[in-house]
């Protein structure tokens, strides 16, 4: 599909206010990593919603969120267009997904002491795993798990806060983020290797089926281009690479 040219079904899908309305996840401190002097997000997500609504000819109105959870349920209430968040079985019940455009390494940290080697270990009774309650990873382990407890949080912030305060043996989250939390802990460690990659999406409700096509051709041009890895560049973010 040729996505520099748009369909006048595909642009009455996505621009039914006049301008593409682009639902944003703030909590994902890789993909937005500033705000404008207008309240308007910074970062890839923001990078790529731009790029969407310039291919379409209209301009971008941010509709921003605090996590993706609430990003995931604007989507039912028509708050926005597109919505940029990770690609769960979940969500797409509601949500048509593009492939993956960045993905973001999940994995475990552990206490000093911890007998814990590996990413198999994790999954036994009597581990309780702090993380954040509806992000990817989080859901992804909610689906997984067999026998580890999870303490679920509000936030990134506070999951570390429960980890710490209820001396919980692993804490869940993204590698970036377990990179900085392992500084403040003397004696942890990030458990080697990955039980999950977060990878980043472009959806729109389910019933713009034009659009979802128009949508998934435009993330695969956006790889192949080089916009994406420019984008991620551009905001010297590190931990995040292009989906294959």
């Amino acid at each position: 599909m040729n996505t520099s040219v748009v369909n006048s079904v595909v642009l009455t899908e996505l621009t039914k206010t006049g301008k593409l309305r682009a639902g944003v996840n703030l909590s994902n401190f890789l993909l937005v990593t500033d705000r404008a002097a207008n309240g308007d997000p910074i970062g890839v997500s923001p990078d790529i919603a731009q790029e969407i609504a310039s291919r379409l000819g209209v301009e971008v109105e941010f509709v921003c969120y605090p996590d993706p959870g609430a990003v995931c349920d604007a989507a039912e209430l028509g708050e926005w267009d597109i919505g940029n968040i990770g690609a769960e079985p979940q969500r797409a019940e509601t949500i048509a997904f593009t492939s993956a455009y960045c993905e973001i390494e999940a994995t475990y940290l552990v206490p000093a002491g911890s007998r814990l080697q590996s990413i198999s270990d994790v999954d036994q009774s009597g581990i309780r795993i702090a993380t954040k309650g509806r992000a990817a990873y989080g859901l992804w382990l909610e689906k997984n798990l067999r026998h580890a407890q999870l303490v679920r949080s509000g936030s990134i912030d506070a999951s570390f806060d429960d980890f710490v305060a209820q001396g919980l043996e692993v804490l869940a989250g993204l590698k970036p983020r377990l990179l900085r939390d392992v500084e403040r802990l003397p004696g942890a460690r990030i458990l080697e290797g990955k039980f999950s990659a977060v990878q980043q999406s472009v959806g729109t409700p389910r019933k713009n089926k034009n659009a979802a096509a128009w949508l998934a051709a435009t993330v695969e041009e956006l790889k192949a281009s080089g916009f994406v890895a420019g984008a991620i560049a551009k905001h010297n973010v590190q931990g995040l690479t292009v989906a294959a």
